[in-house]
C-alpha cells in the first residue's frame, strides 16, 4: 500500500497518473496547501522540503517501510519498483532521464512561475508585466521544443514513459496561459494521445473537490503559500521535534 501525499496540481497529477498507471493500490492523504498542511511536523518528516507529493511505501526495499519526495524521485522510484514505464537499459533509460530532468528542471519551474504571475501576483502590488511576459515567451519556448522533438517521436523518450507523465500535467493548464495548442501539430498530437488514456484521465480527475479558486484565496492563504522564509522553516522544523 502506498500513502499518497497529494493536492490537485500539475506536480501531484504527475504521481497520480503513474499510480493509476501501474495499478498499485495507494490511499490519498489530502494537503490543503492554503491551510498551511505541508508545514505540519508530520509532512515535513517525510517532505523536508514541505512541498507535496510524497509517498509512504509500507512495502519499500527488503519489504520495509520508506518514504520518497520530489516528484522526479517518486517516479522513478515507482517505475523502479514495479518495472513499468521505466526503462533500465543503459540507452533507453538515458533518454528517459534526460526528459524528466528537463521537465523538473525547465518545463515545470517555468510554467510554475508563470501559473504565479498569471493566478496569483495580482493580489499583490506592482508591475508584474515583465515577469509574465518572460515566463509567458519562455513556456511557449519549452512548448516549441517538445514540438520538434515529437515530430520524429511519438512520446518524449521514443516508448510512453514517466518523461511523458511528468510533463503532460503542466501543458494540460495551456489555456489558462492563453496559448493556442493548435500552434504546435505534434504537440498538439502528443497531448491528445495521452489526455486519452484511462490512467491519465483518472489521475487528473483525482481529488477534484480538494481543489482552491482564485475566489479562495484569502491573505492568510497567499501568506501561507508564498511568505515562507528560511526562518519560517526552521520554526516549523524545531516544532517537528516537540
Amino acid at each position: 500500500m502506498i500513502d499518497f501525499y497529494y493536492a490537485p496540481t500539475p506536480n501531484g497529477w504527475k504521481i497520480s497518473i503513474m499510480l493509476e498507471e501501474i495499478s498499485i493500490p495507494y490511499k490519498v492523504i489530502p494537503v490543503n496547501l492554503g491551510k498551511g498542511d505541508q508545514f505540519k511536523p508530520e509532512f515535513l518528516a517525510i517532505s523536508p522540503n514541505n512541498r507535496m507529493p510524497a509517498i509512504i511505501d509500507h512495502d519499500g526495499p527488503e519489504g520495509k517501510q520508506i518514504s520518497v519526495f520530489e516528484s522526479g524521485a517518486i517516479l522513478m522510484y515507482l517505475g523502479e519498483k514495479t518495472g513499468k514505464f521505466f526503462p533500465q537499459t543503459s540507452r533507453e533509460k538515458t533518454r528517459v532521464l534526460e526528459w524528466l530532468f528537463w521537465q523538473v528542471g525547465g518545463l515545470g519551474p517555468m510554467a510554475g512561475q508563470l501559473s504565479h504571475f498569471v493566478n496569483y501576483a495580482p493580489n499583490f502590488p506592482g508591475d508584474h508585466s515583465y515577469s509574465t511576459a518572460r515566463y509567458q515567451n519562455e513556456y511557449d519556448r519549452l512548448l516549441g521544443v517538445m514540438d520538434t522533438v515529437l515530430k520524429d517521436h511519438e512520446y518524449l523518450a521514443g516508448e510512453y514513459s514517466i518523461a511523458d507523465m511528468a510533463s503532460f500535467p503542466w501543458v494540460l493548464i495551456y489555456k489558462r496561459f492563453g496559448v493556442d495548442l493548435d500552434a504546435f501539430d505534434n504537440l498538439r498530437r502528443w497531448f491528445d494521445t495521452l489526455k486519452k488514456r484511462p490512467a491519465v484521465r483518472k489521475g487528473i480527475d483525482l481529488g477534484k473537490e480538494y481543489k482552491n479558486s482564485k475566489s479562495n484565496q484569502s491573505k492568510e492563504s497567499l501568506k501561507m503559500m508564498f511568505g515562507q522564509t528560511a526562518d519560517s522553516i526552521k520554526r516549523a522544523a524545531e516544532a517537528k521535534k516537540k
